[in-house]
């Protein structure tokens, strides 16, 4: 039997899995992400902890494929990252360094993509080659997989759907010096954001609370049947409706995932996105599906396994 580790490494933690190349995971468990002094211990940590469950689990390194592993960044194909504000880093070859401190191949790809990978393999998109994963958080994230590999690019930035423009009036600015991108109106934040906006000028009655408002309290409220919820919840279904028919045209997936703690909302969602989708989307790219992310906080350290069983 030969064997892979799968590494999601965030902002905080870091969470690693062992793999039979078959796909099973033997172990998973997770560290702390260091990103002190410009997080330079980040990836020896990562080999450190690699390097004791080998021994833990009587490895032998020769029947080790490789590591693949994701990072909360743009991640050229050969492994490079620009920088990471999440983890500190600037410039770094995160491939040359985890292959050096470790002896074993690695894979390196973004967060996002690499999750989409671990749902197209063992998730929402199982069976499928070609789908777009949505990630609603915090931001607005995004991996499209066409003919079953990640969609890099040449800079890694492929698949950052968060900064699709979906508002050309905006005059508040995102996150990253734009105007108008899908994550002011899709992301966790942005629902808030809607909602406040909504909520600033309603004088009809809601059991939403004015002052201290989440996502989840917007979800909650349109499953209760409050019409107030329900409207906030049809603005944020249109701009990501709309943004994704626009990602379809050149991607033309079979399925659309939608993942990230927003979708912990469940089914509801579902019908808010794909409504406006349909209204939008070119006839050809209709025939496609909705579905909920599956894997959790597990998509990550299952796509960065993928990454290594595909480059065997």
């Amino acid at each position: 039997m030969k064997y892979c580790f799968g590494v999601d490494i965030g902002g905080t933690t870091v969470k690693m899995g062992l793999f039979e190349e078959t796909g099973t995971i033997l172990d998973k468990w997770e560290i702390t992400t260091d990103t002190s002094e410009e997080g330079k211990a980040i990836l020896p940590n990562v080999a450190a902890s690699i390097e004791m469950k080998i021994e833990e689990h009587k490895l032998i390194k020769d029947d080790i494929i490789g590591i693949g592993a994701g990072v909360p960044a743009p991640v050229t194909a050969e492994g490079v990252v620009n920088g990471s504000a999440n983890l500190g880093w600037t410039y770094k070859e995160v491939k040359k360094e985890l292959e050096e401190l470790t002896g074993m191949k690695s894979y390196i790809g973004n967060d996002a993509n690499v999750a989409a990978l671990g749902e197209m393999w063992k998730g929402g998109g199982e069976g499928e080659k070609n789908m777009i994963m949505v990630t609603l958080g915090t931001g607005v994230g995004g991996g499209i997989i066409i003919d079953g590999k990640m969609l890099v690019g040449s800079n890694g930035a492929g698949g950052e759907i968060g900064h699709l423009c979906v508002n050309y009036e905006e005059t508040d600015q995102c996150g990253c010096g734009n105007k108008g991108c899908l994550e002011q109106y899709a992301s966790a934040t942005g629902i808030v954001r809607l909602a406040r906006q909504k909520l600033g000028q309603e004088m009809r009655p809601t059991i939403l609370n004015k002052q201290d408002v989440t996502a989840k309290d917007v979800f909650d409220a349109v499953k209760a049947g409050d019409e107030v919820a329900k409207e906030i919840a049809t603005a944020f279904g249109r701009y990501l409706g709309y943004g994704l028919a626009n990602l379809a045209v050149v991607a033309d997936p079979a399925v659309f995932v939608i993942g990230g703690g927003v979708s912990k909302a469940g089914e509801v969602l579902i019908p808010y996105i794909r409504e406006p989708y349909m209204e939008r989307a070119f006839f050809a790219n209709k025939n496609v599906r909705f579905v909920l992310a599956k894997l959790g906080n597990d998509a990550g350290i299952c796509g960065a396994a993928k990454l290594v069983l595909d480059n065997e």
